[in-house]
């Protein structure tokens, strides 16, 4: 679902919604799971936990200054008014309801109240900065750096190269919404994965990528961030969305005219990483 004047359609059903639709997408939703958690706790046993996962757009500081991380905490929860900020703090921002204008969702307080049924956890799915940002007076706190032509990235197109936001995801989490338990839902990436003549897939930039993110999941749980848990995606190569088997995400390869499974070498990394319970 996109904007009806700007992006493009890329993920089924295809729908082409206008602004004030798609906001009320996103209001359903939200309601949806407020609904969601309300119906697990009373059908549930005492125990149970519940939250949600989010794909969890995430700005991270240009520079690490005092100045530059509020601007990004203020960027983040600006671009996620519309899911997390209002699931944890019971209401819409005054700057995305001022943007969204007369294509804004109609609710109520009774909504709201709904929308923010206390959960136990939030996980996050945590791939990429959304943004790079400065600080800045003029513009609501950040101004947002463009990333540039150069800036690496791995075989997805949009899957930008920036594993600090590993670390600056779920600290802003933390210190936006004192969320008490974290979990990374998500985080992988594709690669341009090929068998040897011999049976071998060596991954080297897969290895590199989960090196680089863990060393910065790290660096959070060594300040006190919350994080309970860390789940790859994926253990196996699968139907990716709108690039079906082009992009392969997996630990295992996976050979999808034979089904035939292959650890690949970022497999033994992870299990060594598992074992140890230590970045190798």
């Amino acid at each position: 679902m996109v904007d009806g004047k700007k992006g493009r359609i890329e993920f089924a059903p295809g729908l082409r919604l206008s602004n004030a639709r798609l906001n009320r997408v996103r209001h359903n939703a939200v309601l949806a799971h407020g609904l969601s958690v309300q119906a697990i706790r009373a059908s549930a046993r005492a125990a149970i936990k519940c939250g949600p996962a989010d794909n969890l757009s995430t700005a991270v500081p240009a520079i690490e200054t005092p100045e530059n991380i509020r601007a990004a905490e203020i960027a983040t929860r600006e671009m996620n008014a519309a899911y997390l900020t209002v699931i944890l703090e019971g209401k819409y921002t005054d700057a995305y309801l001022a943007a969204a204008g007369k294509d804004a969702p109609d609710f109520t307080a009774e909504d709201l109240k709904i929308i923010s049924s206390p959960v136990d956890f939030v996980g996050i799915n945590v791939y990429r900065p959304s943004v790079y940002v400065v600080a800045s007076e003029r513009t609501g706190g950040f101004r947002p750096i463009p990333f540039n032509k150069s800036h690496p990235r791995m075989l997805s197109s949009w899957h930008l190269l920036g594993p600090e936001v590993m670390y600056w995801a779920p600290r802003q989490a933390q210190s936006l919404w004192n969320v008490g338990e974290i979990y990374i839902t998500e985080n992988g990436c594709a690669a341009s994965d090929e068998m040897s003549a011999d049976g071998r897939v060596d991954d080297s930039d897969r290895i590199m990528f989960l090196r680089s993110n863990l060393a910065q999941l790290r660096r959070a749980t060594a300040e006190g961030v919350p994080v309970k848990g860390y789940f790859h995606w994926s253990l196996m190569d699968n139907f990716e969305w709108s690039d079906g088997f082009a992009n392969r995400f997996g630990l295992v390869h996976v050979d999808f005219k034979t089904h035939k499974r292959t650890p690949k070498l970022s497999a033994a990394w992870f299990r060594r990483a598992a074992l140890t319970n230590a970045v190798v």
